[in-house]
C-alpha cells in the first residue's frame, strides 16, 4: 500500500475518537494546556493526558514546555482545515 495512503487511514482513525476531535476543537481557540482542555470537555485530567499524546504522536499537535506546564497547539493545518470546513456545514 502506498504510503501516503497509509498515513491518511492513520490520520482518520486517530479523528475516529469524538475525544480527540474535541481536543482539536478546544485548540481551534488557541493554544491550550490540560488544565483548561480539562475544563472545557470536563472529562478527567488522565483521559486528557492520554488522548494528547495520541494526538501528538499523529503529528495532529505538539506540546511546548513553559514553566511547569505543556501548551498544546495544532500544527497539522490540513486537519485544522478540514475541522473547519466540516464544522461549516
Amino acid at each position: 500500500m502506498n504510503k501516503k495512503i497509509q498515513k491518511l487511514a492513520d490520520k482518520f482513525k486517530v479523528l475516529s475518537n469524538p475525544i480527540r476531535v474535541s481536543i482539536l476543537l478546544c485548540l481551534l481557540n488557541g493554544q491550550s494546556n490540560v488544565t483548561k482542555i480539562q475544563e472545557c470537555l470536563n472529562i478527567p485530567q488522565s483521559t486528557v493526558s492520554k488522548h494528547l499524546g495520541i494526538l501528538k504522536n499523529a503529528g495532529l499537535i505538539e506540546g511546548e514546555r513553559s514553566g511547569l506546564e505543556v501548551i498544546y497547539s495544532i500544527v497539522d493545518d490540513g486537519v485544522k482545515n478540514m475541522i473547519l470546513s466540516l464544522m461549516a456545514e
